[in-house]
């Protein structure tokens, strides 16, 4: 199991968002169209967390014209070059499938508000200062 674990860590990424069900994120995942790569959005509720280490997924919903959709994003893929959290949610369950269920406004999830919220919004800023940074850093190498 050492062998594994190590291996995780080399592979995965270093640092993922503290992300939670009820959370509505921004995904940027990378798609190829024939030669060209461009990163697209894909903006919901997540509905539930899977898997620990690199094996962790993230179940995201949203409605399109009315129908709903649920995609699957590995969190530590090349291809999920970023997780942005808009809102925080206020919710009891680890898992949101009643969603699946609810029509309209009834999907909304409630906002956790205050100053944990607060200090986590500030947090998550300073990350991704650091984050730019550093890439700024490795770019001029």
């Amino acid at each position: 199991m050492d062998l594994i674990d190590q291996l995780e860590r080399e592979l995965g990424k270093k640092e993922l968002p503290p992300v939670h069900a009820g959370d509505t994120v921004e995904v940027h995942y990378l798609i190829r169209e024939g030669e060209k790569e461009r990163i697209q959005l894909f903006t919901g509720t997540i509905v539930s967390i899977q898997g620990r280490g690199i094996r962790r997924n993230i179940i995201v919903r949203r409605i399109v014209q009315g129908e709903g959709v649920e995609r699957t994003f590995p969190m530590h893929s090349p291809r999920v070059t970023d997780v942005v959290i808009t809102r925080r949610g206020d919710v009891r369950r680890a898992k949101l499938y009643y969603l699946r269920d609810r029509v309209g406004k009834a999907t909304r999830v409630k906002e956790r508000l205050g100053d944990k919220v607060r200090a986590e919004r500030i947090a998550e800023r300073e990350r991704r200062a650091a984050g730019a940074e550093s890439a700024k850093a490795d770019a001029a190498e």
